[in-house]
């Protein structure tokens, strides 16, 4: 068995070349190019038992060689994942179940009749590959460098394979993420959290891929600093899946989800006070705020039902198509991947910053909270009409807010947080409006602001954070 740890990162046909003349991976070349044509047959039962236990089984011939392969589960986020995998070499394109015992078959599977598997799909590419080798920091790296074209075929249905793939034969997983950001300085690479297989899976089933991580369970004792880096794992995960679906299914509502999680991530960025100190998020914040300030417009319009929402809809597609074609959009999750990696935020951290950071979640959340509590300007019934635009302008506090009850919520120390979270979030959704309604319409969108506020200053919640 081997650990295998690679990144995976989607690129155009056209940066194949660019790639492969590379300074940064010509200087660092070991030997030449090779190209081989690689012919993958997947195999699984009937009603598809080994990708519910997320396990990946195959047989590949590469020239005159057949290897069969088994794949556990992992977990990719902004492309970087790890798994154990099993090769052998076997005699012919075809199974060899003897090879499937205990040492290395799932216990989930032990049920499973092996007879009963069957091919079910084929990744056909061609590969060329290459090893690289540098010193980091006094440890030798070795990286094999795959450029990956051609296709995935299910059932009559295909989708393309264009792709880089840097494995990590020796070194620590951070060189993977140096290199792959080096490289997105110059050529646009986006993050890739879906396997060969997996696509395979997705052309039978498009909602068989997953868009989340695995949910993490809180606790009253988890301390600031892995708040930061699980939810920041968390959130890039989320973001980088809904962009890989979006880009597969073009559906509008994911082109949504995908813009409330990136405002979810720019909020991530301006919770955490001195323990995720603004000049660490410096490099991504900008870039955060173009990418919503671009496609913000299209959502809120592409809610309507009328000439104007279609042709938001319709242009979603172009803007998404838009980012991920500039270097800009690997810059900054390859960026913010490394940065969570190599726990970024606690660089020259001080000291305030460092005991924020050892802070128990229940007790950071409820000083959070009611800080940005205590400055959210809400609509007053005596407020004049004008006040609006100052309504407006509450709208990055309430995207903190959200963040932090959205995620925590469970966790802070306040009657009926679920109803100030249902209600902050009405608040929200009235603000959103406000820009978007005919101009007769707005004065009963003011009242029902006002409402609004007077219903956040009844609850309990909020006159005990005020307090």
């Amino acid at each position: 068995m081997a650990q295998e740890t690679e990144i995976k990162l989607r690129i155009s046909p056209d940066a194949l070349s660019a790639l492969r003349n590379h300074p940064l991976l010509q200087e660092r070349l070991q030997g030449e190019w090779t190209t081989s044509t690689l012919y993958n047959q997947y195999y699984d039962t009937a009603s598809r038992e080994l990708a519910a236990a997320r396990v990946a089984l195959r047989v590949r011939r590469d020239g005159e060689q057949f290897i069969q392969t088994l794949k556990s589960s992992g977990q990719s986020v902004a492309g970087l994942s790890e798994r154990s995998e099993w090769d052998w070499t076997v005699g012919a394109a075809a199974l060899d179940l003897t090879l499937l015992d205990d040492s290395c078959w799932p216990a989930s599977l032990a049920p499973l009749d092996k007879l009963n598997l069957l091919p079910v799909f084929t990744t056909d590419f061609k590969r060329t590959k290459a090893m690289l080798h540098w010193e980091r920091d006094g440890e030798s790296v070795e990286v094999e460098a795959a450029l990956d074209q051609g296709m995935v075929i299910a059932d009559g249905r295909e989708e393309p394979i264009c792709e880089l793939e840097l494995e990590l034969r020796s070194g620590p997983a951070a060189a993977l993420l140096e290199l792959a950001a080096a490289l997105a300085e110059d050529i646009a690479l986006m993050p890739c959290d879906i396997s060969k297989a997996e696509r395979g899976y997705r052309l039978f089933d498009p909602a068989s891929y997953d868009l989340r991580l695995d949910a993490h369970d809180w606790s009253a004792d988890t301390p600031v600093d892995q708040v930061i880096a699980v939810a920041g794992w968390q959130l890039l995960g989320h973001t980088q899946r809904l962009a890989e679906q979006y880009r597969f299914s073009g559906q509008w509502k994911l082109f949504r989800e995908l813009l409330t999680n990136l405002t979810s991530l720019r909020a991530f960025f301006g919770v955490f006070d001195l323990a995720l100190p603004r000049s660490t998020a410096q490099p991504f914040t900008p870039a955060l705020d173009q990418l919503i300030s671009h496609w913000r417009p299209l959502v809120l319009s592409g809610w309507a039902d009328d000439e104007d929402g279609r042709n938001a809809r319709e242009q979603a597609p172009q803007a998404f198509e838009q980012a991920v074609a500039d270097p800009q959009w690997g810059q900054l999750f390859i960026g913010l991947a490394l940065w969570l990696h190599t726990a970024g935020w606690k660089t020259n951290r001080p000291p305030r910053g460092e005991r924020v950071g050892d802070l128990a979640l229940p007790r950071w959340l409820l000083a959070a909270v009611a800080r940005e509590i205590q400055e959210l300007r809400v609509p007053h019934h005596n407020d004049p009409d004008s006040d609006v635009s100052e309504w407006m302008d509450q709208q990055p506090r309430l995207n903190r807010l959200h963040f932090l009850l959205a995620h925590f919520r469970d966790q802070l120390e306040t009657p009926e947080p679920d109803r100030l979270f249902g209600e902050l979030n009405k608040l929200q959704a009235l603000l959103e409006q406000y820009p978007l309604v005919d101009e007769e319409l707005r004065p009963a969108l003011l009242t029902a602001l006002r409402k609004q506020g007077q219903r956040l200053r009844k609850l309990n919640a909020w006159r005990e954070l005020n307090s």
